[in-house]
């Protein structure tokens, strides 16, 4: 069963590209995001996906998001092997960041660990690596 999406159902990309590359894996290092100096994410359990040719993306745990500096955009997008992603603007003050981070809510079987999860752009935010 597939993913219903703008009325439509999608199957999963690894349906028909079975050995697509992708892993999950613990970050093991704490990671902070900054905006504009300020930190709206920190923490030591971050995930770390890896896909094909791609850089690396951490994914923080929404529980350690300031999620009360977010709010939904209206951008979306689609990832064959992941699903539809959210996308979140970052609210500081009177400024906002558009699209600064992204979510998938429901995400596909093989990427459920990413479920809950949010990443974020790296050439919007500061993305600290210890």
């Amino acid at each position: 069963m597939g993913q219903l999406v703008s009325g439509k159902e999608h199957s999963s990309g690894f349906e028909t590209h079975p050995d697509y590359l992708m892993r999950i894996l613990p970050a093991r290092r704490h990671i902070r995001v900054l905006a504009k100096g300020e930190v709206v994410a920190e923490t030591d359990n971050a995930l770390e996906l890896f896909e094909g040719e791609h850089a690396p993306v951490f994914y923080i745990p929404r529980r350690d998001v300031k999620m009360g500096r977010f709010a939904i955009s209206k951008n979306l997008s689609w990832s064959p092997f992941k699903g539809e992603a959210r996308y979140w603007d970052v609210k500081l003050g009177d400024e906002k960041i558009p699209a600064a981070a992204w979510s998938y809510e429901d995400p596909f079987v093989e990427v459920a660990a990413i479920r809950d999860y949010i990443a974020f752009s790296p050439d919007k935010v500061t993305i600290d690596v210890q």
